[in-house]
């Protein structure tokens, strides 16, 4: 089972610099029986690279809120009798599985590390210089140059976290995502009635017959004006991007934290920020599930539900009636859920 830490962070912008190459040396030999040997400076080390590697032990980027500058090792200079400097150390610098990695200027993607034990190098040390036993000539058999190490690269670079799920939970703020989270799952979010509970992505395993494993995400709530930074919608929809399947939670009852939204109004909100924000997130294959109809009378909730199977089959989507909270319909979600995917 995974968690993910209470003090999420999915942005950051840091600093890497590769380590500088060493100088090459200017020596020459001097020995008891060789008192002329000729040139024999070293070359210099070369610097270290600095390498991102993903891990599924980090769930956040968290470790990047307040260390941002990282530097690789420089190498070290050449030395007399042709020793060769020491190589920089590389720094390695681990990052949760689905971190995409962009250059900060010009925000092209440098590498995105959705498996575990991917890697890239991102800032390369520079070439350690040559020593003066390189120059050496027919005509000049004693130089006095050598080259000096290059710079390493540096430059800022941006990571961002996109959560890798297999089922995305999404839905207007107090649809009862959380909740739902927790009926399929055993993770333990914070849950109370009012907008924005979930101020961070929650991961939950649904594992079914103690084999077929599926994780699911709670998005946080998307409003109107999502995709133009409005509430928490902009900054977790780059979340939904990457699952398979999206579980479109409205509340049925209509009853969101004391705001009246009926639940062909609730649907139309998400899908319009979800295209705006992204035309292929709209695409997403769709499980629609009205939640909370216990809190519907008998009478009541028979016609409601039928009433939404047949309004969300015009759009060609399926419709599950659940209530996270008394867990009724719940099976029956588990098993479209592992339908869809399979079919998927």
């Amino acid at each position: 089972m995974k968690f993910i830490e209470e003090d999420f962070v999915d942005y950051v912008k840091i600093f890497v610099k590769g380590g500088d190459g060493g100088d090459g040396a200017v020596a020459f030999l001097r020995e008891k029986y060789n008192p002329k040997g000729g040139p024999a400076g070293g070359d210099g080390g070369d610097g270290g690279n600095v390498i991102l590697v993903a891990t599924s032990k980090k769930h956040t980027l968290i470790d990047f809120k307040y260390k941002r500058h990282f530097s690789a090792g420089n190498g070290e200079h050449g030395k007399g009798q042709n020793k060769h400097g020491k190589n920089g150390e590389d720094i390695i610098i681990y990052v949760p599985v689905g971190t995409v990695v962009k250059d900060a200027e010009t925000h092209q993607t440098i590498a995105d590390l959705d498996k575990d034990g991917a890697s890239c190098i991102v800032a390369y040390g520079g070439k350690g210089g040559r020593g003066n036993s390189h120059f050496a000539t027919p005509t000049n058999q004693a130089p006095r140059i050598a080259e000096k190490g290059k710079k390493g690269e540096s430059r800022w670079i941006i990571l961002e976290l996109k959560l890798i799920a297999d089922v995305g939970i999404i839905g207007l703020p107090n649809a009862g995502k959380s909740t739902l989270l927790k009926a399929l799952t055993r993770a333990n979010p914070r849950i109370a009635d009012y907008p924005f509970t979930t101020l961070s992505p929650n991961l939950g395993i649904l594992v079914i017959d103690n084999q077929t494993r599926v994780c699911l995400a709670d998005i946080p709530g998307i409003i109107e004006g999502a995709h133009k930074g409005a509430g928490l919608g902009l900054k977790f929809l780059r979340h939904i991007e990457r699952t398979k399947l999206l579980l479109h939670l409205i509340d049925i009852s209509g009853d969101y934290a004391g705001s009246r939204i009926s639940p062909d109004k609730a649907f139309k909100i998400v899908m319009d920020e979800m295209k705006n924000y992204s035309a292929e997130l709209a695409k997403k294959k769709q499980i629609v599930v009205g939640n909370k109809i216990d809190l519907l009378s008998e009478p009541e909730k028979s016609e409601e539900i039928k009433k939404w199977e047949k309004y969300f089959s015009e759009y060609g989507l399926k419709f599950y009636a659940i209530s996270a909270v008394t867990r009724e319909g719940i099976h029956k979600l588990i098993e479209a859920i592992l339908e869809e995917l399979q079919n998927l």
